[in-house]
Formats: structure tokens, C-alpha cells, sequence
């Protein structure tokens, strides 16, 4: 297996400069054929326009929805001339409200969706929902962009946060092209379970697991010596020198980590290098 059908979704043009150049990368090194959705998103709230507002101003916002479009995709278009790859792009018109659902459909039929890191100085609200809808409506993998892009030797070391919940174990499988094209994977254990049924051998059946698919991995179990577990694991992506970190995707409820906070929304909101998210 591996990811020859990939997609991402564009949604301004400070976004197309900092995701498009590297998703073309990606998709070259993979020999895979790499689709843009450009996005022209209507902001109007779910109820519409307050009572006695004229339709037209409904219809403005749609006609200003569709022309942003339209600039994006010709942008696009323009970037992908010339490239040494199989590429689509295409434009899409929604409401805010129904970008779940458009997400959702085209994600589902990719084997892994490129964004941009979805917090920080100048990023929309676009972002976020984008990334949840291709985990969750789509089903998808989605491969997040760290600020500065992907590193000239990005996938030769790699790290997976393991903390035996169905969403790590799904991130790990996603992610097994990447895996075997590493040269060196760390399995990352933070705090095991007392009571875990491998607490006797944390990531041991992981390992197990990824070395009939001819990925030798090695298990490093840390002490949870910062305040969040999603510190820790940052911590030792740095001290590593691990270029993307293969996790699950809120293990708690989007609504209870947008609230409370949580390791992925931590992970997404500080990470300075790429990460591999699956739920």
C-alpha cells in the first residue's frame, strides 16, 4: 500500500503558498496523483440573514463565495504547470455549516489528506473544521504541515505516540508507507498503565505487529514530567531530532478538547514539525 491517491483543501491564497508547494512534494516523492479542492466558503451563519434582510445580500455572498473560488483554482492551476506529477484541481462552493459534509465525501475516496497547521497568526476558521471532517466524516489520515514545511530528510525518522487506544493503533496502520520508508522508528510509551493489559511490555505487541511488515521499531517509555502528556511527547520529538509523529486523533470528544483542551488540539496548536493524525 501506499498513498497514491491524495488531496487538499485550499482555502486562501496565503494557504496555497504554504501547503500546495508541499503537498506536490509529497505527492512526487509517492508517485501519487494529487487532487486541490479549492474552497469558496460562505460565512453567512446557519440561520441565514436576520428577519426582513433582502435575499440579495444571500445571493452577494454566494457570488463572492464563487469568485473567491474561481481566483484560488486559477492560482492553483497556474502552480501546478510544469510539475512531475498527476494533478487535479478543482473549485467547490459551500456554507460554513456544510463544509463537513463536502469535506467528508471527497476525503473519504483518499488515502491521505495534506493541510496546513490549523492555529496561529493569520489561519481561518476554515482550517480547523477541514482537518476534523477529513478524520471524522471522511475517515481519512491527514498528514498536518508544520509552519516552516516539511524538512529536506522529513519521514527518515519517525515517531509513533502510543497509548494502545483504537485511534493510535488506526493512525499506525495509516501510516505503515511511511513506516517502512523510515530509517529509524521510535515507539513513544508516556505513563503506562499499571493495569494495562502490556504492562509488562509496553508496545511490545505493536512492535510485534510492525516487524512482519518489515518495520523495526524501538519503544522508549517516559515519565510524564511536564504537565501534558502532548509536551512530553513534543519534548522528545525535538530531543530525537523525529521529523513527523504518528498519533491518534481525539481520543476525548472534539467538543471536550475545543473546550477543556486535549493532546491532539495541544499537539496541532505547538507542534513545530509534521504531524500524522488518523481516528
Amino acid at each position: 500500500m501506499d498513498y497514491k491517491s491524495i488531496l487538499t483543501f485550499l482555502g486562501s491564497e496565503a494557504e496555497i503558498d504554504a501547503t500546495l508547494p508541499q503537498a506536490i512534494r509529497f505527492a512526487t516523492r509517492h508517485e501519487s496523483h494529487l487532487t486541490a479542492c479549492c474552497l469558496g466558503v460562505d460565512m453567512t451563519p446557519a440561520g441565514g440573514f436576520y428577519m426582513g434582510a433582502s435575499p440579495i445580500l444571500l445571493q452577494e455572498t454566494l457570488e463572492r463565495a464563487q469568485a473567491d473560488a474561481s481566483v484560488l483554482e486559477s492560482r492553483t492551476r497556474r502552480l501546478f504547470e510544469g510539475q512531475a506529477l498527476r494533478w487535479g484541481a478543482e473549485s467547490a462552493v459551500v456554507q460554513f455549516g456544510g463544509l463537513p459534509a463536502l469535506v467528508g465525501l471527497r476525503a473519504r475516496f483518499s488515502d491521505l489528506v495534506i493541510q496546513q497547521q490549523p492555529y496561529g497568526e493569520n489561519t481561518m476558521p476554515t482550517q480547523e473544521a477541514v482537518i476534523e471532517a477529513a478524520l471524522f466524516e471522511g475517515q481519512a489520515a491527514v498528514l498536518v504541515l508544520p509552519p516552516q514545511g516539511l524538512v529536506p530528510d522529513f519521514g527518515k525518522r519517525v515517531m509513533i505516540a502510543w497509548n494502545q487506544s483504537n485511534e493510535a493503533l488506526s493512525a499506525v496502520r495509516r501510516a505503515l508507507p511511511l513506516l517502512q520508508a523510515a530509517d529509524h522508528v521510535s515507539v513513544v510509551v508516556v505513563n503506562p498503565p499499571v493495569h494495562s493489559p502490556e504492562r509488562s511490555d509496553p508496545g511490545g505487541l505493536l512492535t510485534q505487529m510492525l516487524s512482519r511488515h518489515g518495520v523495526r521499531a524501538e519503544v522508549s517509555v517516559l515519565a510524564k514530567t511536564m504537565p501534558r502528556v502532548s509536551d512530553v511527547l513534543m519534548r522528545h520529538m525535538d530531543d530525537t531530532d523525529a521529523s513527523v509523529m504518528v498519533m491518534g486523533a481525539y481520543g476525548h470528544s472534539r467538543l471536550r478538547e475545543a473546550i477543556l483542551g486535549g493532546a491532539t488540539r495541544n499537539v496541532l496548536e505547538n507542534a513545530r514539525h509534521a504531524v500524522f493524525l488518523a481516528h
